[in-house]
């Protein structure tokens, strides 16, 4: 169990400076807690070329915790027993959630439902339909708090359990219509956001935040989307993640069939009520894969090496194990230089251990 130090250790590691879920996943395995993660934050960007770097103010996190705290809403950080198994699993899974209401709902099984912002009548009736069913059937249902399909998915599972996953802080009420909404999830479901209480959604966030709908989830179901929307996005990551992908069919004459009629072409699975995805799970495999071992970083890294690496970046994604055939070092070591190259600002790691510039 963590301290109630280190847990707050770990708010601040993930609120640093050029820190994302995946150098935050190697910090704590390189250092084994966030404190010591935090004292050797500034000697390893100075080792990766960068100057100047100055870890989040405390006061900075104590107002962060006053605002959840005055919000009635609970801290949940990587390691914590609260944290979400399904999440945990996720590669690299976010390091820091805020949940408002009840975060028991986090960690049981649950299936998302997400489909158009604009959509119509009969979709919304769908989504509705499909939501309560499954809750009926015992699953908590995830989705965005969005206009149209999501709004529709909360409403059908608000009696049985219902998440809503945001892109702002867990208090940032988007659309402002949904306030009421939001109200009833915040007393009877879940809200929940990695980003900081009191912040406002931004485009950025929302990938974001469809990453972790599908990955609280065992499956994500499509009900309405055109080709070039978020819920495909959402369906890409729940296929990235293991989980399972379904779409509802649709008529081909209206453009917010497309995306789910894609999926299907692709190989999503046939939804057309509750009883196909109960079949599926029968017959399919549990999500995900089992987390990979963490490397083993606990060393320091020499200059020469560092930039040996850096040099062999480039904007275009590159695998870690590529790096570490073209320098001719050990993949443990480049994870290493990688990760303080990351801190200086110099490289970007992503999911899958990819690097690039």
């Amino acid at each position: 169990m963590l301290t109630e130090a280190e847990r707050i250790a770990r708010l601040r590691l993930a609120r640093a400076d050029r820190v994302g879920p995946v150098s935050f996943k190697q910090l704590l395995d390189r250092f084994g807690s966030a404190k010591r993660a935090l004292d050797a934050l500034p000697d390893m960007v100075r080792r990766g070329g960068s100057t100047g770097y100055a870890l989040p103010d405390p006061a900075r996190i104590d107002a962060e915790l006053a605002a959840g705290e005055w919000r009635g809403a609970t801290l949940i950080v990587l390691g914590d027993a609260a944290y979400p198994p399904a999440l945990a699993a996720v590669d690299p899974p976010p390091p820091v959630l805020w949940a408002l209401g009840d975060p028991a709902l986090l960690s049981r099984e649950a299936i998302a439902v997400v489909g158009a912002r604009i959509a119509s009548a009969g979709g919304q009736r769908i989504a509705r339909g499909l939501s309560q069913g499954l809750g009926q059937a015992g699953f908590v249902v995830v989705s965005g708090m969005a206009r149209g399909i999501d709004a529709a998915a909360h409403e059908g599972a608000i009696e049985t359990g219902t998440v809503a996953v945001l892109g702002g802080g867990v208090d940032d009420i988007y659309p402002p219509e949904h306030a009421d909404l939001h109200a009833r999830l915040a007393e009877r479901g879940c809200v929940v956001s990695e980003s900081p209480m009191g912040a406002r959604a931004q485009a950025r966030d929302f990938p974001r935040r469809n990453r972790i709908i599908s990955g609280l989830s065992r499956g994500v179901i499509v009900v309405e989307a055109e080709l070039r929307s978020g819920s495909l996005i959402t369906a890409r990551l729940a296929g990235e993640q293991g989980r399972d992908v379904f779409a509802v069919p649709g008529s081909p004459l209206d453009p917010r069939s497309r995306g789910p009629n894609e999926l299907l072409r692709q190989g999503a699975i046939l939804c057309e009520g509750v009883d196909d995805v109960v079949r599926a799970f029968e017959t399919l495999r549990y999500l995900g894969e089992p987390p990979s071992e963490p490397f083993d970083m606990g060393q320091d890294i020499d200059a020469a090496l560092i930039e040996r690496v850096a040099a062999l970046l480039s904007p275009t994604p590159t695998p870690r194990d590529e790096l570490a055939r073209a320098c001719g070092a050990p993949v443990s070591q480049v994870a290493a230089a990688l990760l303080e190259l990351s801190l200086a600002g110099r490289a970007s790691l992503l999911a899958g251990g990819l690097a690039s510039l």
